[in-house]
């Protein structure tokens, strides 16, 4: 049996004419504008879209990348990038950047499943991974992953880091390599007069007197390259719990070995060194801190540790004075 066909009248024919163009029409106007915004984009040089983690990887994309960069640093100063958690927000950044930086080694702790993830789509590089994992310390003794991330406290380590961020911009825009290859020469010639006046500063300071205790063990690299024992109270990562224990183990170290200060540091509260100082001093034993230090993050913007070269120079003299 042949199916019933309905004939419409002629105001709905004229309905269904208007409605059917202005599809059209729609269609059209987006697909132009799609070809205006593609035009525009081509006709006219715009900075390449980066976005950084810890402060200390943009502050290198700055003065590597110029002004042929727009970087959008995700931590800003007194963040942890152990504890981060990615905001709405911070994805839709990470959206839309053409490239993407950050620590690795699991710096960023639950974050480094979405970069795992943007790898796919997208440049998105961990400046840590040219680093020979031979020159990598382990992070598992210390409550951490398989390598201990904070890399940035060897100055050197961070000349590779400055190298692979060079290396990235250049692949991507090839046409302003040789701007990127100037500024980050420029930059590693600064890191290397750094490395030098670390080295000079830290012999002001008494062998026995260098021991650096900090409130997370986030200085490894550090006392690595420059020949300071470093003790923390808490592991390589701030996720990991400290107990009484961890604080009767550091209390009677710094009584026994009659060291003078601690450090706080500025993305971590004070609270657990404070512990420490108190457990000393019912031991007959004064400890005063140091200073802060800056570990995980950059310090305000206008500050002696607003770039990576001051925020490293203030730790070395705040050291320094505090020891010496």
């Amino acid at each position: 049996m042949d199916e019933l066909k309905v004939k419409k009248s002629p105001l709905e024919r004229a309905k269904m004419t208007l409605s059917v163009l202005a599809l059209i029409i729609i269609a059209a106007c987006s697909k132009v504008e799609g070809q205006a915004d593609l035009q525009k984009r081509q006709g006219e040089e715009t900075p390449i879209q980066v976005v950084s983690t810890i402060g200390m990887i943009t502050d290198v994309v700055r003065e590597v990348g110029g002004d042929e960069v727009d970087v959008n640093g995700l931590m800003g100063p007194g963040v942890d990038p152990h504890l981060y958690k990615a905001s709405q927000g911070d994805v839709g950044k990470l959206d839309k950047a053409d490239i993407i930086f950050y620590g690795g080694l699991h710096l960023e702790g639950k974050m480094t499943e979405i970069f795992k993830k943007l790898e796919r789509q997208k440049r998105t590089i961990a400046v840590s991974k040219n680093i020979n994992p031979k020159l990598l310390r382990s992070g598992k003794d210390a409550g951490g992953s398989e390598y201990d991330p904070h890399i940035w406290f060897n100055v050197k380590h961070w000349v590779s880091a400055t190298e692979t961020i060079r290396d990235t911009l250049s692949e991507y825009d090839p046409e302003h390599a040789e701007k990127y290859r100037q500024n980050a020469d420029h930059y590693i010639r600064q890191l290397n007069e750094l490395n030098a006046e670390v080295k000079e500063r830290i012999k002001e300071i008494p062998e026995s007197g260098r021991v650096l205790v900090t409130a997370h063990d986030a200085f490894g690299y550090f006392g690595d390259a420059y020949g300071i024992k470093v003790m923390g109270l808490q592991g390589i990562s701030t996720a990991s719990e400290y107990g009484s224990k961890d604080v009767s183990k550091l209390r009677d170290y710094l009584v026994e070995n009659k060291i003078k200060a601690v450090f706080v540091e500025s993305s971590i509260p004070t609270k657990s060194m404070e512990a420490v100082i108190a457990g000393a001093a019912e031991k007959g034993h004064t400890v005063k801190i140091g200073g802060e230090l800056y570990s995980d993050s950059l310090g305000e913007p206008g500050s002696d540790a607003d770039t990576y070269v001051k925020m490293v120079r203030h730790n070395v003299n705040t050291i320094v004075e505090a020891l010496k």
